[in-house]
């Protein structure tokens, strides 16, 4: 049942998107750290392919307000998310989702820097 007191942009970023079935693979715990590197996909980087470098986007949520409310959008202004807090944030290389983590910050020389600790992993054997 439809709750009048909430907007259309937060209604629809709790809505799932069909999108995101069709970037999903299947996954497995995320590996322990020591990894050796023979096998499946971690010694198929071995290679020159495996020196180029590619960007993971870190996706912690998504947002969808109609025009009116995104041409209202000013400095201070809180764009709803279809997630909670605490839940686990993707990542992605294109559009492909190859692994699920949770936020954490740094420590150390990278003090208050973000990092994320994989909890989830995609079956790289299968490809990207």
């Amino acid at each position: 049942m439809d709750d009048p007191t909430r907007s259309p942009a937060s209604k629809a970023a709790t809505e799932p998107d069909p999108a995101d079935t069709a970037r999903t693979g299947s996954f497995a715990p995320a590996p322990a750290a020591s990894r050796s590197g023979r096998d499946g996909a971690a010694g198929a980087g071995n290679g020159a392919l495996g020196r180029v470098p590619i960007e993971i986007v870190i996706s912690v949520g998504r947002s969808r307000p109609t025009i009116r409310e995104l041409l209202q959008l000013q400095r201070d202004s809180v764009l709803p998310l279809d997630r909670r807090i605490n839940d686990p944030v993707d990542l992605l290389v294109g559009e492909r989702l190859i692994a699920r983590g949770v936020l954490e910050e740094l420590d150390g020389a990278r003090a208050g820097l973000l990092g994320v600790r994989l909890t989830e992993v995609l079956d790289m054997r299968e490809g990207l």
